[in-house]
């Protein structure tokens, strides 16, 4: 009989073949499958800083949407955000729950950023003409919800409200005129509020501007190199913008202001006019000049030395001194480059000529002054 042989593989490859041979056996009589393990939803943080005002007819909604979820992840895009609005009497304690409010916007996370102001959400939440005579004087009520999936959203935010009020009605006549200050803009009292009733609890206006790029000439398609911003405050039907720079453009836009209660209200915003101020405004003409003559010495030629006050002008480039004499036609500049100073020496000056001078100041956008007060001197002779 042959005799078996024996296996020459050394232990642990036996022992491998033997524990990958035991696997195989248990993955071929698995027939059951594992269980599934359900896809979780991410769900957004709750909105909590919710805040609401009237903006004309209708309200402006800011906060600050969820960055997180529930669970602490951090989201790398902005939820879809759902409106909530409803109404109730003016004088209504209690207040209502989200779910009793009804939907009526649903924004797309990715035209979040466009409703954005300083990292705050703002949507404006202009209300449709027979809202505002249905529910004038009532209170209005707002939530939001936010949503990473149709399956589930974050819990309600808190619930804020506000009385509607009559807003005064849009101003269409503003204007604006340039002048050496700044711009004036002007506009007329309104009487009315959007409903048509008498504005008897007009405040003031308030003036906002945004600045464009140049070359624009129509407001409604100009650029905008920031959004517009609350300017100023105004009790009158004029204000003054000291705050702006020659050759830049601006957008100006006027609200009114009633109040009611401790609530303000403003108007839609005005017709918008659209300014590019250009300084054309001349500087005053300096003052107190002064000639002094010096006649001729052994060192040195006859001069007559110039010195008049220093202009106080914001924008002031220099002066140019102006020199007139007997037979020559009209005044002949004597220097070539703008004075720094207020000093000038004219050393073409002969013995017994009269000279009559005049300075004027030019400021940085090249408006030359008109001349100041004229002085008039003769060179002495030599001992004279």
């Amino acid at each position: 009989m042959r005799p078996h042989k024996a296996s020459t593989a050394p232990q642990p490859v036996r022992l491998a073949f033997s524990y990958l041979f035991s696997a195989l056996l248990v993955f071929a009589g698995c027939g059951v499958p594992a269980d599934p393990v359900p896809i979780r939803v991410p769900v957004p943080l709750a909105v909590t800083d919710l805040a609401a005002r009237q903006a004309a007819d209708g309200a402006v909604l800011t906060f600050t949407s969820p960055r997180k979820t529930v669970d602490g992840e951090r989201l790398d895009k902005y939820p879809d955000l759902e409106i909530f609005r409803g109404y109730l009497p003016a004088g209504t304690k209690k207040r209502p729950s989200a779910a009793a409010l009804q939907l009526v916007y649903t924004i797309p996370g990715a035209a979040v950023d466009t409703y954005l102001a300083q990292d705050r959400v703002e949507i404006p939440d202009p209300l449709k003409p027979q809202d505002l005579a249905a529910h004038s004087g009532q209170r209005l009520y707002y939530a939001v919800r936010t949503r990473l999936s149709p399956k589930q959203s974050s819990a309600d935010s808190n619930v804020v409200s506000l009385v509607l009020y009559p807003a005064p009605e849009r101003i269409s006549d503003l204007r604006a005129t340039v002048i050496e200050a700044g711009v004036q803009i002007a506009w007329t009292k309104p009487e009315r509020t959007t409903a048509g009733v008498p504005l008897t609890s007009l405040t003031g206006y308030r003036i906002y501007r945004a600045e464009v790029e140049p070359g624009a000439t129509d407001p409604a398609k100009a650029r905008r190199k920031s959004a517009a911003s609350l300017l100023g405050i105004s009790p009158s039907v004029t204000y003054l913008d000291l705050q702006i720079e020659w050759g830049h453009s601006y957008i100006y836009s006027v609200r009114s202001v009633a109040q009611y209660d401790a609530d303000s209200v403003e108007s839609p915003d005005s017709a918008p006019v659209l300014v590019t101020p250009v300084d054309t405004f001349p500087p005053a003409p300096p003052r107190d000049l002064v000639a002094v003559a010096q006649a001729a010495t052994g060192t040195g030629p006859a001069t007559i030395e110039l010195s008049w006050a220093i202009s106080t002008e914001a924008d002031l480039a220099g002066y140019n001194v102006y020199r007139t004499e007997v037979g020559l036609a009209g005044p002949q500049r004597l220097n070539q480059e703008l004075l720094l100073t207020p000093t000038f020496r004219d050393i073409s000056v002969a013995v017994g000529a009269l000279y009559t001078y005049t300075v004027t100041a030019v400021d940085r956008a090249g408006n030359e002054s008109p001349p100041g007060a004229a002085v008039s001197t003769v060179i002495p002779k030599n001992g004279s």
